[in-house]
C-alpha cells in the first residue's frame, strides 16, 4: 500500500513538473547544428523590425516567434535597462505609448521629466521601474489602425528572453539588438564596478555564445549584428567584441545621439572612411536615401553607392504595408516598394514590420526557371476546369 501511495505521489509530481517546466527534450539550439537550416546569405536580409509588429504588439515574445515562422533572417530589438540594471527589450525610453502603465495607480507618482537627446521628455521611464514592476505591465499595439485584439496580453521581455527565442528557433535565426539611448541609460542606471550599459550589453551576448566577425564560422553559427545611433557606443563595444556592427542614421534634421554630429557630416566620404574601421554597414532611414516630396520619391542620393564603395552594407528602415506609409509611386503595393529597393537601389537588407510580406516577395521573385515552370503548370491545372465552362 505504501509503495502504491509513493508511486501515485511521484506520478502526480511528475505531471506538475510537466505542466510548469520546459519539455523534457533538448531545445533546438542544443541539438546538432547539422539539423538546423543555416542562415541564408545569398540575398538581402529580412530583418524583423521589433518582431512581426505589424501583426502583434512590438518586441514581445509572440511578435518574435511570429516573425521566425514567417521567414525572418534576423529578429531586431531595442535594448534599454530597468532601474535594477536588467536589460530589457523596449523601444521608447518611456512606457506611456505602448503599455498600460497609466492604468496602474500604484505607479502614478513615477512620472518624471528627463532630458533625452537635448529635449525635455515627460513620462514613465523604464529606468524608474524594477524588472518585477515592468513585468507587471502589459504591452499594447503602437498604431491604432493595426490589430488591437492582443492589447494587454503580453509582457515586456528581457534581453536574455529575446536571445532564447532566437536560439530555440528550428533554424538558424540571427539577432539584431540596438544599444538604445546609451547616454540616458548610463546617466540613470548604475552597475557594480563602474560598468557601463555597453559592458552589460556585450556581456549578455558573450554569455550566450555570440562571437565572431561577419561571415566567420562562429558568426554563422549564431549570427548577430549590433546596431546603434550612437557612434561613441559603437566604437566602445568594438573593443569588447568582434561581432559586426551597424551605424544607424536618422533623418537629416536629427544629430547623432552622443556626439551631436549632423547628417551631412556622418555621411561624408571622410566619415564613411573613418567609421568603416568599426562597423560593417549603415542603417539609414529610407527617406534619407531616396528623398520624398509630396509623398513622391525624388532622385535617389548616392549614399548606397558610396557606402558600397567603402565595403559597407546598407540596411534601411522601416518598411510597412499600410497605405499611409507607402509613397504614391508604389500604388499602395508593398511588393512594388520591395522591388524598387532591392532591384533598383540595391540595398543589402531591410527592416520591415511585415516579415511575411517581404519573405513572400523574395520567395516569389527568386524562383528559378524550373520551379517557375512547375508553378505555372500547377496554376494551369487549377484554372483548366473553369476554362471549359
Amino acid at each position: 500500500m505504501a509503495s502504491s501511495t509513493s508511486f501515485v505521489l511521484f506520478f502526480y509530481l511528475f505531471l506538475i513538473a510537466g505542466c510548469t517546466a520546459r519539455p523534457l527534450y533538448p531545445r533546438p539550439s542544443k541539438e546538432s547544428e547539422k539539423h538546423r537550416q543555416p542562415l541564408q546569405t545569398f540575398r538581402p536580409y529580412n530583418i524583423a523590425h521589433r518582431g512581426s509588429n505589424g501583426e502583434l504588439p512590438e518586441e514581445t515574445s509572440p511578435a518574435y516567434m511570429r516573425a521566425i515562422e514567417e521567414g525572418a533572417d534576423f529578429i531586431e530589438t531595442d535594448i534599454l535597462a530597468s532601474k535594477d540594471g536588467v536589460l530589457i527589450c523596449f523601444h521608447d525610453v518611456t512606457l506611456d505609448d505602448t503599455t498600460d502603465v497609466a492604468k496602474h495607480k500604484e505607479f502614478a507618482d513615477r512620472k518624471r521629466t528627463y532630458e533625452v537627446q537635448g529635449v525635455n521628455v515627460t513620462g514613465f521611464f523604464t529606468v524608474d521601474f524594477t524588472l518585477k514592476e515592468l513585468k507587471s505591465l502589459r504591452v499594447n499595439q503602437r498604431y491604432k489602425f493595426r490589430d488591437q485584439q492582443y492589447n494587454g496580453k503580453f509582457q515586456i521581455i528581457t534581453f536574455e528572453e529575446y536571445i532564447s527565442i532566437a536560439l530555440d528557433a528550428p533554424r538558424v535565426v540571427g539577432i539584431y539588438p540596438e544599444i538604445k539611448n546609451p547616454v540616458l541609460i548610463n546617466q540613470r542606471v548604475k552597475w557594480p564596478d563602474n560598468k557601463r550599459f555597453e559592458d552589460k550589453f556585450v556581456e549578455t551576448l558573450q554569455k550566450y555564445g555570440y562571437k565572431g566577425s561577419y561571415l566567420t564560422k562562429d558568426w554563422l553559427k549564431q549570427p548577430a549584428f549590433i546596431q546603434s545611433f550612437a557612434p561613441t557606443s559603437l566604437i566602445y563595444v568594438s573593443n569588447l567584441t568582434d561581432l559586426p556592427k551597424i551605424f544607424l542614421i536618422d533623418d537629416i534634421t536629427v544629430p547623432t545621439q552622443d556626439t551631436n554630429q549632423s547628417f551631412w557630416e556622418i555621411t561624408s566620404e571622410e566619415y564613411l572612411n573613418y567609421i568603416k574601421k568599426y562597423v560593417v554597414g549603415i542603417g539609414p532611414w529610407k527617406d534619407t536615401v531616396v528623398p520624398v516630396a509630396g509623398n513622391y520619391l525624388q532622385t535617389p542620393t548616392d549614399l548606397v553607392a558610396r557606402a558600397h564603395a567603402h565595403n559597407l552594407q546598407v540596411h534601411p528602415y522601416t518598411y510597412r504595408n499600410e497605405n499611409q506609409f507607402l509613397h504614391f509611386n508604389f500604388h499602395q503595393d508593398p511588393y512594388a516598394e520591395y522591388d524598387y529597393w532591392i532591384n533598383t537601389i540595391g540595398v543589402d537588407g531591410v527592416f520591415t514590420d511585415f516579415t511575411g510580406s517581404f519573405h513572400n516577395f523574395q520567395e516569389w521573385t527568386s524562383l528559378d526557371d524550373k520551379n517557375a515552370a512547375k508553378l505555372l503548370h500547377e496554376i494551369a491545372k487549377l484554372v483548366s476546369p473553369y476554362t471549359k465552362l
